[in-house]
């Protein structure tokens, strides 16, 4: 079968296509024939050596995709072949034709959800939900504001706060992505390059601030996001490209928090509420996963250089 292989650390040309052996299902597991495979910012971090935890090499990126169950192991009982499911990791990796799982690696994708949507769906929606419900503690009744809110997290996120009774406030680098945040189901957007956004943001909470923010670039952002928070407010730290500085007294006269999350940390407890929850989306449609564009695996470079670009609108596929 055709997969992507890594060799060595590096840029993104160190993607390339090889001829593998299929693999075999053993007990507990679930061979899955690829119909989408979902690319991932943090798969260009472990691709290029920086990321804090590496593969050992060779390896095939990627935990997302989505397909037919093909194959299963003795023991394994909550799937049969020809079952369509997404994963949520893989053991031989996603970039593929074919990927071997572990069978709590994968969840049943809807009929009326495409696989290009199921692979848009585990890290995107599961860093979402965490970020918001269980690391922010995200009410009903509660104004969130979500920086980058155009790409996959940030589409998820908006989701997931609407249909959770929160006032949802956006932010996009680009009108078109300034669109998609709206059309997704955002209260109000705004565009982050646009000087004096930020305090026209504020004024819409009546001047007190967001009782969450959810931040995808907090190199960029996080100084200024904490003078934009309620008091007792909580900024999420779900994404960064490098240092920043901040002014503590922020912090502190607004009992203020900010929070780290990473979704390799989520416990087995946390990740049974997330796919629940993820489910449940999917069954009663308020989950609807935002496709930027599909491409060939041959192309998982050019796909890795997309996913580390500016102007970000929702999710970049590959297709074996």
């Amino acid at each position: 079968m055709n997969a992507i292989r890594v060799q060595q650390f590096g840029g993104p040309e160190v993607l390339q296509v090889a001829d593998v052996p299929d693999p075999s299902p053993g007990e507990g597991q679930v061979l899955v024939a690829v119909k989408a495979i979902g690319v991932n910012p943090v798969e260009a971090y472990i691709r290029a050596g920086t990321y804090a935890v590496k593969p050992n090499l060779p390896y095939t990126p990627g935990g997302d995709a989505a397909g037919v169950v093909e194959a299963v192991g003795d023991g394994v009982t909550r799937v049969k072949p020809g079952d369509r499911v997404y994963t949520a990791g893989t053991v031989s990796g996603a970039y593929a034709a074919k990927a071997l799982c572990n069978e709590p690696q994968i969840h049943a994708l809807p009929e009326h959800v495409t696989f290009p949507q199921g692979a848009a769906l585990n890290i995107p929606y599961a860093t979402a939900y965490r970020a918001l419900f269980l690391r922010a503690r995200a009410v009903p009744s509660e104004t969130v504001l979500i920086h980058g809110a155009s790409g996959g997290v940030g589409t998820a996120a908006v989701q997931w706060a609407r249909a959770g009774g929160l006032t949802v406030v956006g932010t996009a680098g680009t009108p078109r992505g300034i669109d998609l945040v709206k059309s997704v189901g955002a209260h109000h957007v705004f565009g982050h390059h646009t000087a004096g956004y930020l305090e026209q943001a504020i004024a819409l909470t009546g001047g007190k601030g967001f009782e969450v923010i959810l931040e995808m670039l907090a190199n960029v952002n996080l100084g200024n996001d904490l003078a934009a928070l309620a008091k007792h407010g909580r900024v999420v730290v779900i994404g960064s490209r490098g240092k920043v500085e901040i002014d503590p007294r922020l912090i502190m006269g607004r009992d203020a928090d900010i929070r780290g999350m990473t979704l390799m940390n989520a416990t087995p407890h946390e990740l049974a509420q997330i796919h629940a929850a993820i489910a449940t989306g999917l069954q009663n449609r308020t989950l609807n996963p935002i496709i930027n564009c599909e491409m060939a695996l041959g192309d998982a470079a050019k796909a890795h250089e997309l996913v580390m670009a500016g102007g970000a609108y929702g999710k970049i596929v590959l297709v074996p």
